[in-house]
């Protein structure tokens, strides 16, 4: 799996399901099984670190918070660069799971701006990568979320529309 994938299955991991949240990385054994599916190690220092990557990101994408929590989970993180024939190439040095998780959120942020964002539904609490043309995308799933709010939006129309006016005598 790709470290963008593993970005938007992080910041996915707390989904509200039938009106519930949800969390996958509540569990220590299912947060290890995530982890390890997605190249960690699954070890409890990293799933520690998942959580609080994946809480910091939520709210950084969300317009919530800054990235100052984020910038001291890198501290360690660098690259040493290899020469070769062809040229130099770059390997990341103590960058766990979570670290690469904050890279890839920095390379999205700097390769596709403001396409990273929270669903519309203020009832949701998925994100998505917007990758239309227009960068217009609004929701996690047109299917579900789309779909929901434009139904709720109409039944309001009508809703109204349909209300006789309130005599005032």
């Amino acid at each position: 799996m790709d470290d963008l994938e593993t970005l938007l299955a992080l910041l996915n991991s707390s989904p509200i399901i039938d009106g519930v949240p949800t969390d996958t990385l509540a569990d220590d054994t299912d947060a290890r099984r995530w982890a390890k599916a997605h190249g960690g190690t699954g070890s409890r220092t990293e799933i520690t670190r998942l959580r609080q990557v994946r809480d910091h990101l939520q709210d950084v994408v969300r317009g919530s918070s800054d990235t100052s929590p984020l910038a001291t989970m890198l501290d360690d993180v660098h690259q040493t660069p290899a020469l070769t024939l062809t040229g130099v190439t770059w390997t990341l040095v103590n960058a766990d799971l979570p670290a690469r998780v904050i890279l890839e959120w920095a390379h999205t942020q700097q390769t596709h701006p403001g396409r990273l964002r929270p669903c519309g539904n203020d009832e949701c609490r998925l994100f998505l990568l917007d990758r239309s043309r227009a960068n217009q995308a609004r929701w996690c799933s047109m299917a579900t979320c789309g779909n929901r709010l434009k139904a709720r939006r109409h039944h309001n129309r009508t809703k109204t529309a349909d209300t006789p006016p309130q005599s005032s005598t």
